[in-house]
C-alpha cells in the first residue's frame, strides 16, 4: 500500500485530505467543548453539548488514525524526526488529558449549571494548547 501511495498521482493527496478533514472535525469538536468549559456559550448546557460533539470527535478519530498510518507508511524515516516524535507525544498527552478529564471532573458535570469548576477549566485550557501544538508540529513537518 505504501508503494501505491508513493506512486499514485492522486492517492496520497486524497489520504492527506481525509487526514486533514478528520483532524478538523476532531479538533473542532474538542475546541468547541473546551471553549464552553472556559465560559464561552454559557447558555449551552455542557452535558447536551458533549452528547452532540462526542460522536463527531470519534468520527474525526476514525478518519485520522487510518489515514495517518497510511501516510506514515510512506515515510517511516519520520521516526528519526524530532518534530514528528513531538507531535506523537503531544497527541498522547491530549488523549491522556481527555481520559483523565472524563474519569475525573466530568463525573460531576451535572452539578455545573453556573460554570465548570477550575479543575475542568484547566483540562480545557490544556486540551486547547495541546491540539494547537499538534497542529503546529504537523505543519512544521513539511519544513524540517
Amino acid at each position: 500500500m505504501a508503494q501505491a501511495l508513493r506512486d499514485g498521482a492522486w492517492l496520497y493527496p486524497v489520504v492527506e485530505i481525509v487526514h486533514i478533514v478528520g483532524f478538523t472535525v476532531l479538533v473542532g469538536a474538542a475546541a468547541m467543548f473546551d471553549l464552553r468549559l472556559l465560559g464561552f456559550g454559557r447558555t449551552l448546557p455542557v452535558q447536551g453539548l458533549a452528547r452532540h460533539l462526542l460522536p463527531w470527535s470519534w468520527f474525526g478519530l476514525l478518519l485520522i488514525v487510518p489515514s495517518g498510518l497510511l501516510m506514515f507508511s510512506t515515510q517511516p524515516e519520520l521516526l528519526d524526526n524530532d518534530v514528528f516524535l513531538l507531535k506523537l507525544a503531544l497527541i498522547v498527552a491530549a488523549g491522556v488529558n481527555a481520559l483523565v478529564f472524563h474519569a475525573g471532573p466530568w463525573r460531576g458535570a451535572a452539578g455545573w449549571p453556573a460554570g465548570a469548576p477550575a479543575w475542568a477549566r484547566l483540562h480545557a485550557a490544556l486540551s486547547l494548547l495541546l491540539w494547537i501544538a499538534v497542529i503546529a508540529c504537523g505543519r512544521l513537518l513539511a519544513y524540517v
